[in-house]
């Protein structure tokens, strides 16, 4: 308990701890940059708390100085010797070496959507299908605030408070979410396209789509039909693009 009381074992606790915390206690997990960033910040808070006075600072220092220079730590340091070394040069190794990758997938990323889904147990048609809410145009701005807080609450952790695909969470899939921003994701498609993709997510892509990697979920647990409509009118809003029309026959 002796070795508990001074300031480097308390560092070393605080800093096990927060990793465990960080790494463990958050679900989804974060990314291992996300983490990093958070533990440079502990690191250094925890520098700051022991150098806050000189004390402190030499009783976080004693043990580290006692195993560079006591006589009897000489085979501590003779381990330490080896074993930093080693880790370092491992450490490089395994991120220099080449790894094994599987072939390059042939997918369509924007596949054809169905001709008709089932949400909740209701059928929709898709080919064909526009926006309903975009009928009332008195209640469009009621329908993208509508849109913008469940685009908050839900959808701007992957793709970003700017819509751009860089959201907290984004660097840690592949393939990436979505950037709204590009004119050539949802400028180029119809509205029903992304009611269908938003409403049945990763798991509802055809099989000409897989395999897939996506990380989008089925957004029909969580939504009712109104709400996805509604945080659809918030895309094209908010990135000032137009959907694409069905075309018609002549």
């Amino acid at each position: 308990m002796s070795f508990l009381r001074s300031r480097f074992a308390q560092a070393v606790l605080v800093l096990v701890l927060a990793f465990a915390i960080l790494r463990f206690g958050i679900r989804p997990a974060a990314p291992w940059s996300v983490l990093t960033l958070y533990m440079a910040i502990v690191l250094l808070a925890v520098l700051v708390y022991v150098s806050s006075n000189s004390d402190s600072w030499r009783d976080f220092m004693r043990p580290i100085r006692s195993t560079l220079v006591a006589p009897d730590k000489r085979l501590t340091r003779l381990v330490l010797l080896i074993a930093v070394p080693l880790l370092f040069g491992y450490y490089a190794y395994t991120q220099a070496a080449a790894k094994t990758q599987a072939p390059p997938e042939l997918r369509a990323v924007h596949p054809a959507p169905p001709g008709s889904i089932q949400f909740r147990g209701k059928e929709i048609q898709i080919t064909g299908l526009d926006n309903p809410l975009r009928k009332d145009q008195a209640a469009f701005k009621k329908h993208v605030a509508a849109g913008a807080e469940i685009y908050i609450r839900n959808c701007m952790y992957c793709h970003g408070d700017n819509l751009d695909g860089r959201g907290h969470f984004a660097y840690g899939f592949n393939p990436p979410p979505a950037n709204f921003q590009d004119p050539g994701t949802i400028a180029m498609l119809q509205e029903a396209f992304l009611f269908w993709r938003i409403s049945k997510g990763g798991p509802g892509l055809p099989k000409e789509s897989t395999p897939w990697n996506s990380v989008m979920p089925a957004w029909e647990d969580r939504l009712s039909e109104e709400q996805i409509w509604q945080v659809i009118m918030y895309l094209y809003d908010a990135t000032g693009q137009q959907p694409r029309r069905w075309e018609t026959a002549h």
